[in-house]
């Protein structure tokens, strides 16, 4: 099999391979950026994984302090200013209903997406949920716990995100990727200062950015 443009073009199509042809002209180099391309997007498993999961239990812990009770987000359709957030919980039930399973509180805070937690942290919230999501990140130093300082890397980690899981390219820019992973490690570190140590000897991310920049000649 001649994994060549043409094979490439035809599988993933032209609009996604488009990119690396034109920046390289050596076409099996442009195969190779793609499939570290590939490469670098599954070492971020480990780092995204862990992040999403605290971050999801961490706030579901605060909010149900804030609620007093397991559901709470019942809430949000009776409280004046969080009334937008009720299409989450929405949309959660029935995807939950439409799997033909019970509708529990579990199942829905598991159900919500990234983009939900996210947007917890948006301005028009913060007079209401601030002060009680703060506490979600116990170990960010108090002089820089501000909402706009958990929002704006909380946007990025969700973009991001996106992009991995959805095959995009982010194999351009490694510096800047490097920043990204070292910033969702330390938020990971502000919900709990002993999560950075237990995923560092499993994380792949340092060995195969380390490995691309060789392989791709960009040291």
């Amino acid at each position: 099999m001649a994994y060549n443009k043409q094979y490439f073009e035809k599988v993933f199509s032209n609009e996604r391979m488009e990119r690396y042809f034109l920046i390289h002209r050596d076409e099996d180099l442009a195969i190779k950026h793609y499939r570290c391309n590939l490469e670098l997007a599954e070492s971020f498993y480990i780092s995204l994984s862990v992040f999403e999961v605290a971050l999801r239990n961490a706030l579901n812990r605060e909010l149900e302090t804030m609620a007093g009770r397991e559901d709470w987000y019942i809430m949000f359709s009776t409280t004046p200013g969080l009334e937008n957030l009720s299409r989450y919980i929405s949309q959660a039930v029935k995807q939950i209903v439409g799997r033909r399973e019970a509708v529990t509180p579990s199942k829905i805070v598991a159900e919500l997406t990234l983009g939900f937690w996210v947007s917890l942290f948006n301005s028009e919230y913060e007079r209401l949920l601030w002060k009680h999501l703060r506490r979600a990140f116990p170990y960010m130093p108090k002089s820089e716990r501000r909402r706009k300082n958990i929002s704006a890397p909380l946007n990025t980690f969700r973009g991001f995100r996106n992009r991995v899981f959805h095959n995009e390219s982010i194999c351009w820019n490694l510096t800047r990727v490097a920043e990204i992973h070292s910033e969702i490690i330390q938020v990971m570190g502000w919900i709990n200062k002993d999560l950075p140590a237990w995923v560092e000897p499993f994380d792949r991310f340092p060995d195969v950015e380390k490995s691309i920049r060789q392989r791709l000649k960009w040291e």
